[in-house]
């Protein structure tokens, strides 16, 4: 589970921003199969972090991109 701050989202580069943003989109999709599929989550929280750390880095990569 890698749920990251705002303030550590600022610290990354782009290209560790798209990294990480892969990362957990990949973790989401796992988790929603195994719920979907009928499983009970072990953490339901967990779920809910990880759209809001992929929130926070998208948010960062839109900022970066209207400075820009």
């Amino acid at each position: 589970m890698a749920v990251f701050r705002a303030s550590e989202v600022a610290q990354f580069s782009d290209v560790e921003l798209k990294e990480q943003l892969d990362k957990l989109k990949l973790e989401l999709i796992q988790d929603l199969g195994k719920v979907s599929a009928g499983g009970a989550h072990e953490n339901p929280g967990h779920i809910r972090e990880v759209k809001r750390t992929i929130a926070r880095i998208k948010t960062e990569q839109n900022k970066r991109r209207n400075q820009a």
